[in-house]
Protein backbone atom coordinates (compact mmCIF):
# COMPACT_ATOMS: atom_id res chain seq x y z
CA UNK A 1 0.00 0.00 0.00
CA UNK A 2 1.83 2.94 -0.97
CA UNK A 3 1.73 5.77 1.15
CA UNK A 4 2.45 8.74 -0.99
CA UNK A 5 -1.19 9.84 -2.03
CA UNK A 6 -2.37 12.26 0.79
CA UNK A 7 -6.16 11.77 2.26
CA UNK A 8 -7.03 15.14 4.21
CA UNK A 9 -3.53 15.32 5.35
CA UNK A 10 -2.80 12.17 6.47
CA UNK A 11 -1.39 9.15 4.20
CA UNK A 12 -3.31 6.50 2.28
CA UNK A 13 -1.94 4.41 5.04
CA UNK A 14 -2.75 6.39 7.99
CA UNK A 15 -6.19 6.90 5.81
CA UNK A 16 -7.29 3.63 6.08
CA UNK A 17 -5.58 2.35 9.21
CA UNK A 18 -8.11 5.35 11.19
CA UNK A 19 -10.93 4.39 9.30
CA UNK A 20 -10.89 0.66 9.70
CA UNK A 21 -11.22 1.99 13.60
CA UNK A 22 -13.94 4.24 13.46
CA UNK A 23 -15.68 4.56 10.06
CA UNK A 24 -15.12 0.61 8.97
CA UNK A 25 -16.15 -0.46 12.80
CA UNK A 26 -19.48 1.23 12.74
CA UNK A 27 -20.96 1.33 9.61
CA UNK A 28 -19.88 -1.84 8.85
CA UNK A 29 -20.66 -3.76 11.83
CA UNK A 30 -23.76 -2.11 12.43
CA UNK A 31 -25.51 -3.84 8.96
CA UNK A 32 -25.53 -6.79 10.73
CA UNK A 33 -25.52 -5.51 14.56
CA UNK A 34 -29.29 -4.60 15.13
CA UNK A 35 -30.49 -5.01 18.99
CA UNK A 36 -26.79 -6.37 20.46
CA UNK A 37 -25.89 -8.19 17.33
CA UNK A 38 -22.03 -9.26 18.62
CA UNK A 39 -23.48 -8.72 22.49
CA UNK A 40 -23.36 -12.40 23.04
CA UNK A 41 -20.53 -15.23 23.99
CA UNK A 42 -21.16 -18.77 23.20
CA UNK A 43 -19.20 -19.83 26.27
CA UNK A 44 -17.98 -22.92 24.84
CA UNK A 45 -14.95 -24.00 22.68
CA UNK A 46 -15.68 -27.38 21.60
CA UNK A 47 -19.71 -26.01 20.73
CA UNK A 48 -18.80 -26.86 16.72
CA UNK A 49 -20.97 -26.93 14.20
CA UNK A 50 -22.27 -29.85 12.49
CA UNK A 51 -22.20 -28.61 8.59
CA UNK A 52 -23.95 -31.89 7.80
CA UNK A 53 -27.25 -33.53 8.15
CA UNK A 54 -27.77 -36.82 10.61
CA UNK A 55 -29.70 -38.62 7.80
CA UNK A 56 -30.70 -37.83 3.99
CA UNK A 57 -33.11 -34.88 4.41
CA UNK A 58 -36.11 -34.13 2.58
CA UNK A 59 -35.74 -30.30 2.52
CA UNK A 60 -33.64 -27.80 1.84
CA UNK A 61 -35.11 -24.59 2.75
CA UNK A 62 -37.76 -23.45 5.05
CA UNK A 63 -40.03 -20.50 4.22
CA UNK A 64 -42.22 -19.66 7.77
CA UNK A 65 -44.96 -17.37 6.87
CA UNK A 66 -46.13 -16.28 10.59
CA UNK A 67 -49.09 -14.66 11.19
CA UNK A 68 -48.49 -13.00 14.27
CA UNK A 69 -50.92 -12.26 16.75
CA UNK A 70 -53.06 -15.44 16.17
CA UNK A 71 -55.33 -16.22 13.40
CA UNK A 72 -58.71 -17.77 14.72
CA UNK A 73 -58.82 -21.56 13.37
CA UNK A 74 -62.37 -21.68 13.53
CA UNK A 75 -62.59 -19.43 11.20
CA UNK A 76 -60.05 -20.47 8.38
CA UNK A 77 -59.32 -24.28 8.37
CA UNK A 78 -60.85 -25.72 11.20
CA UNK A 79 -64.57 -26.50 10.13
CA UNK A 80 -67.02 -26.58 13.08
CA UNK A 81 -70.35 -27.02 11.28
CA UNK A 82 -72.31 -27.87 14.64
CA UNK A 83 -71.43 -24.14 15.60
CA UNK A 84 -73.64 -22.83 13.07
CA UNK A 85 -77.17 -21.49 14.49
CA UNK A 86 -75.25 -21.14 17.86
CA UNK A 87 -74.67 -17.22 17.44
CA UNK A 88 -74.99 -15.35 20.78
CA UNK A 89 -75.72 -19.01 22.60
CA UNK A 90 -73.86 -18.91 26.51
CA UNK A 91 -72.17 -22.09 26.80
CA UNK A 92 -69.77 -24.05 29.51
CA UNK A 93 -66.41 -23.74 28.26
CA UNK A 94 -63.26 -23.81 29.78
CA UNK A 95 -61.09 -20.90 28.40
CA UNK A 96 -57.81 -19.66 29.12
CA UNK A 97 -56.61 -16.09 27.47
CA UNK A 98 -55.40 -12.37 27.76
CA UNK A 99 -58.83 -12.11 29.49
CA UNK A 100 -57.79 -14.70 32.22
CA UNK A 101 -59.65 -18.17 33.40
CA UNK A 102 -63.28 -18.53 32.58
CA UNK A 103 -65.88 -21.61 32.60
CA UNK A 104 -68.56 -19.90 29.97
CA UNK A 105 -68.92 -17.78 27.41
CA UNK A 106 -71.60 -16.50 24.48
CA UNK A 107 -70.71 -18.35 21.18
CA UNK A 108 -69.22 -16.77 18.24
CA UNK A 109 -70.44 -18.12 15.32
CA UNK A 110 -67.74 -18.67 12.77
CA UNK A 111 -68.51 -15.40 10.56
CA UNK A 112 -67.38 -17.29 6.77
CA UNK A 113 -68.74 -20.17 5.08
CA UNK A 114 -66.62 -23.31 4.68
CA UNK A 115 -66.75 -24.78 0.83
CA UNK A 116 -65.01 -28.35 0.22
CA UNK A 117 -61.62 -28.14 -2.44
CA UNK A 118 -59.67 -30.64 -3.79
CA UNK A 119 -59.53 -34.40 -3.64
CA UNK A 120 -58.84 -34.58 -0.39
CA UNK A 121 -62.46 -32.74 0.00
CA UNK A 122 -60.73 -29.90 2.41
CA UNK A 123 -63.10 -27.51 4.29
CA UNK A 124 -62.06 -24.18 4.24
CA UNK A 125 -63.45 -20.78 5.36
CA UNK A 126 -64.13 -17.99 2.35
CA UNK A 127 -61.26 -16.28 4.07
CA UNK A 128 -58.84 -18.76 2.01
CA UNK A 129 -60.10 -19.24 -1.37
CA UNK A 130 -56.81 -19.37 -3.33
CA UNK A 131 -55.06 -21.30 -0.70
CA UNK A 132 -57.76 -23.18 -0.39
CA UNK A 133 -56.86 -24.39 -4.26
CA UNK A 134 -53.90 -25.99 -3.16
CA UNK A 135 -55.23 -28.35 -0.04
CA UNK A 136 -54.29 -31.45 -1.87
CA UNK A 137 -50.43 -30.11 -1.30
CA UNK A 138 -50.98 -29.06 2.60
CA UNK A 139 -51.00 -31.37 5.54
CA UNK A 140 -52.93 -29.28 8.33
CA UNK A 141 -52.36 -29.58 11.93
CA UNK A 142 -55.60 -29.25 14.32
CA UNK A 143 -54.42 -29.93 17.37
CA UNK A 144 -51.13 -27.56 18.44
CA UNK A 145 -51.43 -26.35 21.57
CA UNK A 146 -48.68 -23.86 23.11
CA UNK A 147 -47.72 -23.51 26.69
CA UNK A 148 -48.28 -20.03 27.02
CA UNK A 149 -51.74 -17.77 25.89
CA UNK A 150 -49.43 -14.31 26.21
CA UNK A 151 -48.65 -13.02 22.78
CA UNK A 152 -44.75 -12.47 24.10
CA UNK A 153 -44.19 -16.08 25.75
CA UNK A 154 -45.90 -17.56 22.60
CA UNK A 155 -44.21 -15.67 20.23
CA UNK A 156 -40.80 -17.06 22.11
CA UNK A 157 -42.16 -20.29 22.23
CA UNK A 158 -43.17 -20.75 18.53
CA UNK A 159 -39.89 -19.29 17.33
CA UNK A 160 -37.51 -20.66 20.43
CA UNK A 161 -39.49 -23.41 21.84
CA UNK A 162 -39.08 -21.78 25.28
CA UNK A 163 -41.62 -19.03 26.73
CA UNK A 164 -38.45 -17.20 28.37
CA UNK A 165 -36.05 -15.00 26.00
CA UNK A 166 -32.59 -15.63 25.16
CA UNK A 167 -32.65 -19.08 23.52
CA UNK A 168 -31.51 -19.56 19.64
CA UNK A 169 -34.48 -19.34 17.28
CA UNK A 170 -35.50 -21.95 15.10
CA UNK A 171 -33.58 -20.42 11.96
CA UNK A 172 -30.38 -20.43 14.30
CA UNK A 173 -30.81 -23.95 14.72
CA UNK A 174 -31.02 -24.63 11.39
CA UNK A 175 -27.99 -22.68 10.44
CA UNK A 176 -26.20 -24.15 12.88
CA UNK A 177 -26.71 -27.68 12.22
CA UNK A 178 -26.29 -27.11 8.53
CA UNK A 179 -24.29 -24.27 7.56
CA UNK A 180 -25.45 -22.19 4.66
CA UNK A 181 -24.84 -23.43 0.75
CA UNK A 182 -24.35 -18.94 0.03
CA UNK A 183 -21.37 -16.84 1.30
CA UNK A 184 -23.03 -14.16 -0.48
CA UNK A 185 -26.18 -13.88 1.73
CA UNK A 186 -27.57 -14.24 5.14
CA UNK A 187 -28.42 -17.96 5.76
CA UNK A 188 -31.78 -16.92 8.29
CA UNK A 189 -33.70 -13.68 7.00
CA UNK A 190 -36.56 -12.02 8.46
CA UNK A 191 -39.39 -9.86 6.73
CA UNK A 192 -41.34 -7.79 8.71
CA UNK A 193 -44.70 -6.44 8.18
CA UNK A 194 -44.73 -2.79 7.41
CA UNK A 195 -46.59 -1.45 10.17
CA UNK A 196 -43.17 -2.77 12.44
CA UNK A 197 -41.95 -6.18 14.15
CA UNK A 198 -43.98 -8.55 16.51
CA UNK A 199 -43.94 -7.86 20.11
CA UNK A 200 -40.47 -8.87 21.48
CA UNK A 201 -38.65 -7.63 18.49
CA UNK A 202 -35.44 -9.05 17.85
CA UNK A 203 -35.65 -11.97 20.92
CA UNK A 204 -37.69 -13.26 17.95
CA UNK A 205 -34.65 -14.10 15.36
CA UNK A 206 -32.18 -13.63 17.83
CA UNK A 207 -29.14 -16.35 17.81
CA UNK A 208 -29.71 -16.59 22.03
CA UNK A 209 -26.25 -17.99 23.29
CA UNK A 210 -24.79 -19.33 20.03
CA UNK A 211 -22.14 -17.27 18.19
CA UNK A 212 -23.88 -13.69 16.91
CA UNK A 213 -23.06 -14.72 12.91
CA UNK A 214 -26.47 -17.43 13.44
CA UNK A 215 -28.44 -14.45 14.42
CA UNK A 216 -31.39 -13.94 11.96
CA UNK A 217 -31.05 -10.71 9.65
CA UNK A 218 -33.65 -8.21 8.81
CA UNK A 219 -34.58 -7.99 4.88
CA UNK A 220 -36.84 -5.14 2.79
CA UNK A 221 -37.99 -6.56 -0.13
CA UNK A 222 -38.78 -2.99 -0.98
CA UNK A 223 -36.27 -0.40 -1.77
CA UNK A 224 -32.89 -0.96 -0.27
CA UNK A 225 -32.48 -4.58 1.28
CA UNK A 226 -30.38 -3.56 4.49
CA UNK A 227 -30.53 -0.43 5.69
CA UNK A 228 -27.02 1.17 5.70
CA UNK A 229 -25.48 -1.37 3.25
CA UNK A 230 -24.43 0.58 0.50
CA UNK A 231 -21.14 2.10 1.33
CA UNK A 232 -21.07 6.09 1.33
CA UNK A 233 -20.84 8.72 -1.45
CA UNK A 234 -17.33 9.03 -1.75
CA UNK A 235 -16.17 5.76 -0.35
CA UNK A 236 -14.39 4.10 -3.23
CA UNK A 237 -14.44 0.03 -3.38
CA UNK A 238 -10.57 0.21 -3.42
CA UNK A 239 -10.56 1.69 -0.05
CA UNK A 240 -13.17 0.01 1.47
CA UNK A 241 -11.30 -3.40 0.75
CA UNK A 242 -8.48 -1.52 2.21
CA UNK A 243 -10.42 -1.17 5.15
CA UNK A 244 -11.51 -4.38 5.37
CA UNK A 245 -8.10 -6.27 4.87
CA UNK A 246 -6.82 -3.45 7.52
CA UNK A 247 -9.52 -4.62 10.01
CA UNK A 248 -9.15 -8.41 9.71
CA UNK A 249 -5.39 -8.24 10.03
CA UNK A 250 -5.99 -6.59 13.28
CA UNK A 251 -8.87 -8.40 14.52
CA UNK A 252 -7.45 -11.72 13.67
CA UNK A 253 -3.91 -10.96 15.94
CA UNK A 254 -6.80 -10.35 18.93
CA UNK A 255 -8.52 -13.24 18.05
CA UNK A 256 -5.52 -15.38 17.89
CA UNK A 257 -5.15 -14.91 21.87
CA UNK A 258 -9.08 -15.04 22.27
CA UNK A 259 -9.86 -18.21 20.90
CA UNK A 260 -13.09 -18.34 22.74
CA UNK A 261 -14.84 -15.26 22.07
CA UNK A 262 -17.28 -16.09 19.21
CA UNK A 263 -18.70 -12.37 18.97
CA UNK A 264 -15.26 -11.19 17.94
CA UNK A 265 -14.94 -14.03 15.24
CA UNK A 266 -19.06 -13.05 14.15
CA UNK A 267 -17.72 -9.72 13.47
CA UNK A 268 -14.54 -10.34 11.56
CA UNK A 269 -17.09 -12.55 9.20
CA UNK A 270 -19.83 -10.06 9.19
CA UNK A 271 -17.71 -7.78 7.75
CA UNK A 272 -16.71 -10.04 4.50
CA UNK A 273 -20.79 -11.16 4.81
CA UNK A 274 -21.63 -7.34 4.68
CA UNK A 275 -18.99 -6.44 1.66
CA UNK A 276 -20.77 -9.78 -0.41
CA UNK A 277 -23.96 -8.28 0.08
CA UNK A 278 -23.55 -4.88 -1.18
CA UNK A 279 -23.27 -6.80 -4.88
CA UNK A 280 -25.79 -9.89 -4.31
CA UNK A 281 -28.67 -8.41 -1.81
CA UNK A 282 -29.27 -6.14 -4.19
CA UNK A 283 -29.87 -8.47 -7.26
CA UNK A 284 -31.81 -10.70 -4.76
CA UNK A 285 -34.58 -8.07 -4.65
CA UNK A 286 -34.76 -6.99 -8.32
CA UNK A 287 -37.79 -7.98 -9.43
CA UNK A 288 -37.40 -6.40 -12.79
CA UNK A 289 -36.39 -10.19 -13.77
CA UNK A 290 -39.39 -11.40 -12.79
CA UNK A 291 -42.01 -11.57 -16.04
CA UNK A 292 -45.25 -9.23 -15.39
CA UNK A 293 -47.32 -12.63 -14.93
CA UNK A 294 -45.13 -14.26 -11.66
CA UNK A 295 -45.56 -10.84 -10.24
CA UNK A 296 -49.60 -10.88 -10.97
CA UNK A 297 -49.83 -14.32 -9.06
CA UNK A 298 -48.05 -12.93 -6.11
CA UNK A 299 -50.77 -10.17 -6.23
CA UNK A 300 -47.81 -7.45 -6.91
CA UNK A 301 -50.19 -5.96 -9.11
CA UNK A 302 -53.01 -5.06 -6.40
CA UNK A 303 -52.64 -2.42 -3.78
CA UNK A 304 -53.83 -4.64 -0.72
CA UNK A 305 -51.34 -7.83 -1.73
CA UNK A 306 -48.37 -6.32 -2.73
CA UNK A 307 -46.22 -5.70 0.09
CA UNK A 308 -47.17 -9.59 1.35
CA UNK A 309 -46.72 -10.71 -2.21
CA UNK A 310 -43.28 -9.16 -2.77
CA UNK A 311 -41.94 -10.69 0.16
CA UNK A 312 -43.41 -14.16 -0.62
CA UNK A 313 -41.69 -13.83 -4.47
CA UNK A 314 -38.34 -12.20 -2.54
CA UNK A 315 -38.69 -15.85 -0.11
CA UNK A 316 -38.48 -17.95 -3.74
CA UNK A 317 -35.60 -15.68 -5.15
CA UNK A 318 -33.66 -16.47 -1.58
CA UNK A 319 -34.18 -20.40 -1.75
CA UNK A 320 -33.20 -20.09 -5.15
CA UNK A 321 -29.73 -18.45 -3.66
CA UNK A 322 -29.20 -20.62 -1.31
CA UNK A 323 -30.65 -19.45 1.96
CA UNK A 324 -31.62 -21.76 4.81
CA UNK A 325 -34.31 -20.37 6.49
CA UNK A 326 -36.49 -17.23 5.61
CA UNK A 327 -39.65 -16.14 7.81
CA UNK A 328 -42.12 -13.91 6.59
CA UNK A 329 -44.43 -11.97 8.94
CA UNK A 330 -48.02 -10.81 8.45
CA UNK A 331 -48.78 -8.11 10.61
CA UNK A 332 -46.98 -5.80 13.15
CA UNK A 333 -46.90 -3.48 15.96
CA UNK A 334 -50.66 -4.19 17.90
CA UNK A 335 -54.47 -4.26 17.94
CA UNK A 336 -56.20 -4.76 14.49
CA UNK A 337 -52.11 -3.97 12.85
CA UNK A 338 -52.26 -7.72 13.32
CA UNK A 339 -54.03 -11.01 13.80
CA UNK A 340 -55.68 -10.21 17.17
CA UNK A 341 -58.86 -9.69 16.77
CA UNK A 342 -59.97 -8.61 20.32
CA UNK A 343 -63.20 -6.16 18.84
CA UNK A 344 -64.00 -7.16 15.34
CA UNK A 345 -63.52 -10.02 14.49
CA UNK A 346 -65.00 -9.36 10.40
CA UNK A 347 -62.88 -6.75 10.15
CA UNK A 348 -59.83 -8.18 11.40
CA UNK A 349 -59.73 -11.57 9.35
CA UNK A 350 -60.95 -9.80 6.27
CA UNK A 351 -58.12 -7.56 6.35
CA UNK A 352 -55.02 -9.83 7.26
CA UNK A 353 -56.35 -12.75 5.04
CA UNK A 354 -56.86 -10.24 1.90
CA UNK A 355 -53.53 -9.08 2.14
CA UNK A 356 -51.74 -12.71 2.16
CA UNK A 357 -54.31 -15.55 0.37
CA UNK A 358 -53.32 -14.74 -3.05
CA UNK A 359 -49.71 -14.31 -2.55
CA UNK A 360 -49.25 -17.33 -0.25
CA UNK A 361 -51.03 -19.75 -2.77
CA UNK A 362 -48.80 -17.83 -5.63
CA UNK A 363 -45.68 -18.78 -3.54
CA UNK A 364 -47.15 -22.38 -3.39
CA UNK A 365 -48.02 -22.43 -7.55
CA UNK A 366 -44.59 -20.89 -7.87
CA UNK A 367 -42.56 -23.21 -5.71
CA UNK A 368 -44.25 -26.12 -7.06
CA UNK A 369 -44.01 -25.47 -10.87
CA UNK A 370 -40.35 -24.64 -11.05
CA UNK A 371 -39.39 -28.09 -8.86
CA UNK A 372 -38.63 -26.14 -5.77
CA UNK A 373 -41.25 -27.47 -3.31
CA UNK A 374 -40.38 -30.79 -2.93
CA UNK A 375 -37.25 -29.36 -1.34
CA UNK A 376 -39.19 -26.10 0.18
CA UNK A 377 -40.94 -26.59 3.49
CA UNK A 378 -43.72 -24.36 4.08
CA UNK A 379 -45.07 -23.64 7.46
CA UNK A 380 -48.04 -21.82 7.93
CA UNK A 381 -49.61 -20.46 11.44
CA UNK A 382 -49.52 -17.79 14.69
CA UNK A 383 -48.59 -18.18 17.68
CA UNK A 384 -52.11 -19.35 18.73
CA UNK A 385 -55.58 -19.40 17.78
CA UNK A 386 -58.51 -17.97 19.41
CA UNK A 387 -61.61 -18.95 21.09
CA UNK A 388 -64.94 -19.78 20.25
CA UNK A 389 -66.90 -17.47 22.89
CA UNK A 390 -66.54 -13.62 22.98
CA UNK A 391 -64.55 -11.75 24.64
CA UNK A 392 -66.45 -8.92 25.51
CA UNK A 393 -70.35 -8.74 26.20
CA UNK A 394 -70.76 -6.86 22.46
CA UNK A 395 -69.17 -7.72 19.33
CA UNK A 396 -67.68 -10.74 17.67
CA UNK A 397 -63.74 -10.55 19.08
CA UNK A 398 -61.88 -13.45 20.54
CA UNK A 399 -59.67 -14.30 22.97
CA UNK A 400 -56.12 -16.13 22.42
CA UNK A 401 -56.37 -20.02 22.78
CA UNK A 402 -53.34 -22.07 23.51
CA UNK A 403 -55.47 -25.07 24.32
CA UNK A 404 -55.89 -26.08 20.36
CA UNK A 405 -55.28 -24.15 17.06
CA UNK A 406 -54.40 -25.10 13.37
CA UNK A 407 -51.11 -24.66 11.49
CA UNK A 408 -50.33 -25.90 8.26
CA UNK A 409 -47.44 -27.89 6.57
CA UNK A 410 -46.61 -28.07 2.77
CA UNK A 411 -43.49 -29.44 0.35
CA UNK A 412 -40.24 -30.67 2.07
CA UNK A 413 -41.69 -34.26 2.03
CA UNK A 414 -44.45 -33.72 3.60
CA UNK A 415 -47.73 -35.47 2.92
CA UNK A 416 -50.50 -33.55 1.12
CA UNK A 417 -54.14 -33.56 1.14
CA UNK A 418 -54.23 -34.80 4.71
CA UNK A 419 -55.66 -33.43 8.31
CA UNK A 420 -54.38 -34.67 11.70
CA UNK A 421 -55.45 -33.84 14.88
CA UNK A 422 -58.75 -32.45 15.71
CA UNK A 423 -60.26 -29.97 18.79
CA UNK A 424 -63.28 -30.52 20.04
CA UNK A 425 -66.82 -29.81 18.31
CA UNK A 426 -66.37 -26.06 19.90
CA UNK A 427 -62.57 -25.76 18.49
CA UNK A 428 -61.94 -24.75 22.24
CA UNK A 429 -59.14 -27.35 22.48
CA UNK A 430 -57.19 -30.27 21.27
CA UNK A 431 -59.16 -34.18 21.52
CA UNK A 432 -57.42 -36.15 19.44
CA UNK A 433 -53.63 -36.85 18.50
CA UNK A 434 -52.33 -33.35 20.66
CA UNK A 435 -49.42 -32.06 18.97
CA UNK A 436 -47.30 -29.40 20.77
CA UNK A 437 -45.15 -26.72 18.93
CA UNK A 438 -42.00 -29.11 20.05
CA UNK A 439 -43.74 -31.98 17.84
CA UNK A 440 -43.64 -28.89 15.25
CA UNK A 441 -40.04 -28.34 15.64
CA UNK A 442 -38.83 -31.74 15.67
CA UNK A 443 -40.90 -31.77 12.51
CA UNK A 444 -39.32 -29.15 10.45
CA UNK A 445 -35.48 -30.66 11.80
CA UNK A 446 -36.57 -33.95 10.75
CA UNK A 447 -37.66 -32.68 7.18
CA UNK A 448 -33.90 -30.77 6.94
CA UNK A 449 -32.25 -33.93 8.35
CA UNK A 450 -31.64 -32.86 11.58
CA UNK A 451 -32.38 -35.56 14.36
CA UNK A 452 -34.25 -33.01 17.32
CA UNK A 453 -32.86 -35.31 20.05
CA UNK A 454 -29.63 -35.04 18.57
CA UNK A 455 -28.54 -31.78 17.44
CA UNK A 456 -27.78 -29.64 20.84
CA UNK A 457 -25.59 -27.41 21.91
CA UNK A 458 -23.35 -26.84 24.91
CA UNK A 459 -24.36 -23.53 27.19
CA UNK A 460 -24.29 -23.35 30.93
CA UNK A 461 -23.58 -26.58 31.48
CA UNK A 462 -25.83 -28.42 29.84
CA UNK A 463 -26.70 -29.98 26.14
CA UNK A 464 -29.35 -27.06 25.05
CA UNK A 465 -31.69 -28.43 22.30
CA UNK A 466 -34.45 -26.90 20.26
CA UNK A 467 -37.04 -29.39 21.50
CA UNK A 468 -35.79 -29.30 25.52
CA UNK A 469 -34.65 -32.08 27.58
CA UNK A 470 -37.18 -35.22 27.09
CA UNK A 471 -37.44 -36.87 23.98
CA UNK A 472 -39.95 -35.41 20.97
CA UNK A 473 -40.85 -37.15 18.25
CA UNK A 474 -41.73 -35.34 15.01
CA UNK A 475 -44.92 -36.11 13.39
CA UNK A 476 -44.74 -38.99 11.78
CA UNK A 477 -48.06 -39.43 10.14
CA UNK A 478 -47.63 -36.15 8.14
CA UNK A 479 -44.45 -37.70 6.68
CA UNK A 480 -44.41 -38.63 3.27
Amino acid sequence: MSNSRNFCGRTRREFVWEAGAGFGSVALASLLGEDGFFGKSANAAENVPNQGPHHTPKAKNVIFLFMYGGPSHIDTFDYKPSMNGMDGKTVAVKTFGRGGHKNEGRIVEPRWKFNQYGECGKWVSDLFPNVAQHVDDIAFLHSLTADSPIHGSAMLMMNSGKILSGSPTLGSWLNYGLGTSNKNLPGYVVMLDPTGGPISGAKNWTSGFMPASYQGTVLNSQGPPILDLNRPDGMPEPVQREILDALNETNSRHLAARPNQSELSARIASYELAYNMQIHAPEAVDFAQESESTQQMYGMDRAETKDFGSKCLLARRLVERGVRFIQVYSGGNHNDANWDAHGDLEKNHNLHAGETDLPIAGLLKDLKQRGLLDSTLVVWGGEFGRQPTAEYANGSGRDHNAYGFTMWMAGGGIKGGISYGKTDELGARAVENELHVKNLHATILHQMGLDPNRLSYFFSGLDQKLVGVEHVEPIHEIIA
